[in-house]
């Protein structure tokens, strides 16, 4: 059975768990790096990633666009919303339906 992830600072993911998440607390950018390559080779279909630490990961981030498994889905984190994760969910769905989901093609 595939699992859900939260990574990123402890303040922003720790919520996460109440939901019955797991949860990986990190504090650095080699961390968060070693920890994603990990979690993504494991049995996780959905991994949640603050936006902050999202950006510092982008190249590890990459080598799993192309994969089914696991999406990986960019969230806000405690210092505010930089627009990082809705810009990558709409970039999904326009690579997914052909067209933009806010806009159309006008």
């Amino acid at each position: 059975m595939y699992k859900i992830a939260a990574i990123g600072a402890y303040d922003s993911i720790y919520g996460f768990a109440a939901l019955g998440l797991d949860t990986f607390p990190v504090s650095d950018t080699q961390e968060g790096e070693k920890l994603l390559r990990r979690i993504a080779e494991g049995d996780y279909a959905v991994i949640y990633i603050t936006e902050a630490l999202a950006a510092e990961l982008k190249h590890e981030i990459s080598r799993y666009q192309e994969q089914v498994l696991p999406a990986i889905i960019q969230i806000p984190g405690v210092s505010g919303n930089t627009g990082a994760g809705i810009m990558g969910v709409k970039k999904s769905v326009e690579q997914a339906v052909g067209s933009d989901i806010l806009f159309g093609d006008n």
